[in-house]
């Protein structure tokens, strides 16, 4: 039987962040785990959307315990004053899933200086696990889940040039940034359990889902239109890795069929690439140095 909703545990008396939870994967993810009994913390850029998104799952379950966050994973310093809030408020959390991502914008540096794709996909996610790390250490058989994409597949990490400023693509950028979040989601579980805690990391990807981050990418809208699964089903590969009693720390969830990019959620394989431990290690020493923050791992 293919794994669904129903097949979740419950979920009553666990807390999880979403990051980007006001929409498409991040707001299917949020919703079933909210209706399964946990309290959810919308970590959104846009409190209005994200208010909006939490009183659309109200309006269907009444129970569904759900909260605001205001989180720019672009900028650093919205994820140190999301993560001091959210320490001095949460006495606990069982799962941090670090779902938003942008896709293919024009060449921009943030504040901090870093390309925009690296600093919201990989960066800001990479802060935000770091702090909030220490909380979800305390709790025994806590997650974290990093959603990449099948982009990491022709993506490649360009060290001497991570923002890509001396030949932009923004498609090579994006892929580079999906498999930033495969190398940083297998080096944060091999730390984890060389260190002998219950914590671990687990990664997932949507597939080709119909989400705003498709329909904002001009030519694939009609592609999208035609092929795509839902949003829904999109959500499944990340929901399986975050509730799936048997979904082990390290592996990687995606859909089944036709080249991962639709079916129902099952442990799927990444590239060779995305296993490099060398390029792991380098990868999370020049992200410590970007971000500023050391994992207590």
């Amino acid at each position: 039987m293919a794994w669904t909703t129903a097949d979740i545990p419950a979920q009553h008396g666990t807390t999880a962040i979403v990051t980007g939870a006001n929409s498409g994967i991040g707001y299917e993810t949020a919703k079933a785990l909210a209706e399964k009994g946990a309290h959810v913390i919308f970590a959104c850029r846009n409190e209005e959307k994200a208010a909006h998104a939490i009183a659309s799952i109200q309006s269907g379950s009444s129970a569904a315990r759900c909260s605001v966050g205001v989180l720019d994973l672009s900028r650093l310093s919205s994820v140190r004053a999301f993560a001091e809030k959210t320490l001095a408020e949460q006495d606990r959390i069982d799962l941090l899933i670090n779902n938003a991502g942008i896709m293919i914008p024009p060449f921009h540096l943030t504040e901090d200086g870093i390309e925009s794709q690296f600093a919201t996909n990989h960066v800001g996610h990479f802060a935000l696990t770091g702090l909030l790390l220490p909380r979800l250490l305390s709790q025994s058989g806590s997650r974290v889940i990093t959603v990449s994409s099948n982009a990491h597949r022709f993506g490649k990490m360009r060290f001497s040039d991570l923002n890509r400023a001396q030949s932009y693509v923004a498609w090579l950028a994006y892929g580079q940034s999906k498999l930033a979040n495969l190398l940083f989601a297998y080096e944060l579980d091999r730390r984890l359990r060389s260190a002998g805690h219950s914590t671990v990391s687990l990664a997932a990807h949507p597939g080709y889902a119909s989400t705003q981050i498709t329909q904002n990418s001009g030519w694939m809208q009609m592609a999208t239109d035609r092929v795509a699964q839902s949003a829904h089903a999109g959500a499944l590969p990340t929901l399986r890795a975050a509730t799936d009693p048997e979904a082990a720390g390290g592996s990687f969830w995606g859909p089944k069929h036709f080249r991962q990019m639709m079916g129902p959620p099952v442990s799927v394989s990444s590239t060779k690439k995305s296993h490099n431990t060398d390029d792991a290690k380098r990868l999370w020493t020049i992200s410590e140095e970007l971000s500023g923050v050391q994992f207590s791992v």
